[in-house]
């Protein structure tokens, strides 16, 4: 596939500072697509120093012009949508009409809101004898993750395009293809030089010099709780603002009532798109016991229908895993769930084809809160179903985790629901099957996260507040 041997790095690609190279490989077949270079401290610091350099004029130029490039960012989006999803496809492992639909089209909904709210937003108020400005944070160091390699990098530049910062995007290593069609996009759009740049590298190396970087100040990372708290200690040490999407176990409640044949198959599903690779995935079902054999019946019917095979090839629901180390990771937390005394329903850790990085569909029963696959981050394609008494200790076993980030509750009626909803430690509550909706913020509650992406709330992470009194 097509790749660029450089940075973009003020307006143009310019050769890399170093010589190492980072692979990057189709995990359906394990074959090299292409490579690209991997970035050093110095390639961040010419980076940082471009952003730095447009930083004024972008700041400065009027709030609904900057709106007028991300819609325009957003258009080039939709014209080259077939090119990205093929791209995501490739690098990613993600079925071909999941990466189209989901992988690009989201994005492109979120892009299209910036645009939107970065036209209409109140960078102004006034408030008794003061005037309050809300000001752009400055230059933002955003390090995505290869699990939603656009849909990440779009929820950190268009907030922040709108409010008038300047980037410096380190993508993950996994997915850097698919961050140099961003760059050409947002090049295509017309947006200034400088004000957005691009360096593909290694966490331990350009992730983390750029974390560090004197001239950044603002580090937007999404990806594991465990590096984000070292990216959060190298940002306090110098006082520096952080935003931090992380991990989740997310629960599934279904509360008596509820439609559990719906509630049982959205939830599968829900683990099971993009091979259970998201961070809200709702990983851990809670069903109540008198329900509970019926559920996991269900469940096991349901993900039988998620077939793995080539993520190109029509009919296909379940791809590959990102990686050879991810794929043995998840098979470790299978063999895990076996030893701690899970019954294993469907799936397990033997691999389902002969070539790639796939991991079978899998299901187990009878788990209990304590296990380390109701407690730990598996990101793979592995549901745990959980039997609960009563009201209250669904509640304990939802709330009882380290993690915070999404959940769901199914119930009778929707005052029911959210009355439950209400009382979960977590970020963001499905309602009965509620809808993505790209205006809400999306973020976590505890080991989750720091602050907030999407919408109005996400805008507001890259502002800075300023009061003049009269």
């Amino acid at each position: 596939m097509k790749a660029h041997d450089g940075m973009y790095i003020g307006g143009v690609w310019r050769p890399a500072v170093g010589r190492e190279r980072i692979e990057v490989v189709n995990p359906a077949d394990e074959q090299v697509l292409a490579s690209v270079p991997a970035g050093t401290a110095e390639d961040v610091d010419e980076a940082v120093r471009a952003a730095r350099a447009a930083f004024p004029g972008w700041a400065a130029t009027p709030p609904v012009d900057r709106a007028a490039l991300v819609g325009a960012l957003r258009d080039v989006l939709v014209r080259r949508k077939k090119e990205i999803a093929e791209t995501i496809s490739a690098e990613l492992g993600a079925p071909l009409g999941f990466a189209e639909a989901v992988h690009v089209g989201s994005p492109i909904a979120v892009a299209g809101s910036f645009a939107e709210l970065g036209a209409s937003y109140a960078f102004e108020e006034r408030l008794g004898n003061s005037t309050v400005l809300m000001e752009p944070v400055g230059v933002v160091g955003a390090i995505t993750p290869w699990n939603y390699p656009l849909h990440q990098v779009v929820a950190k530049v268009a907030p922040a395009l709108a409010a008038g910062c300047t980037l410096v995007l380190k993508p993950a290593e996994d997915t850097p293809l698919t961050a140099q069609l961003f760059a050409e996009a947002v090049h295509e759009a017309g947006i200034p030089a400088g004000v957005f740049n691009l360096v593909t590298g290694t966490g331990p190396v350009a992730g983390q010099a750029l974390a560090a970087h004197e001239g950044v100040d603002l580090v937007s990372f999404t990806g594991s709780t465990a590096v984000g708290r070292q990216i959060g200690a190298t940002a306090g040490a110098a006082i520096k603002r952080v935003a931090l999407e992380l991990g989740g176990k997310s629960a599934n409640v279904i509360l008596p009532g509820a439609d559990l044949a719906k509630a049982v198959a959205v939830g599968v599903g829900h683990v099971m798109n993009n091979s259970g690779q998201s961070c809200n995935a709702l990983t851990r079902m809670l069903v109540h016991r008198d329900q509970y054999e019926e559920a996991v019946a269900l469940a096991a019917d349901a993900i039988a229908k998620y077939p793995t095979g080539d993520p190109r090839e029509q009919g296909t629901r379940l791809g590959p895993v990102v990686n050879a180390k991810q794929r043995d990771r998840v098979r470790a937390y299978i063999v895990k769930g076996v030893e701690e005394g899970a019954r294993l329903v469907a799936g397990g850790p033997d691999a389902p084809h002969d070539q790639g990085y796939f991991i079978a569909p899998t299901l187990f029963a009878d788990v209990t809160p304590d296990m380390t696959i109701a407690q730990e981050e598996i990101f793979g394609p592995v549901l745990s179903i959980l039997p609960y008494e009563d009201e209250d200790d669904a509640l304990r076993i939802a709330n009882g985790t380290v993690y915070g980030l999404g959940g769901a509750v199914w119930a009778a009626d929707a005052e029911t629901a959210t009355a439950f909803a209400r009382r979960m430690d977590t970020g963001q509550v499905d309602i009965n099957g509620g809808r993505f909706n790209v205006l809400a913020p999306f973020g976590g509650y505890k080991q989750s996260g720091v602050g907030r992406e999407l919408g109005p709330h996400g805008l507001g992470e890259y502002l800075q507040t300023k009061s003049l009194q009269f």
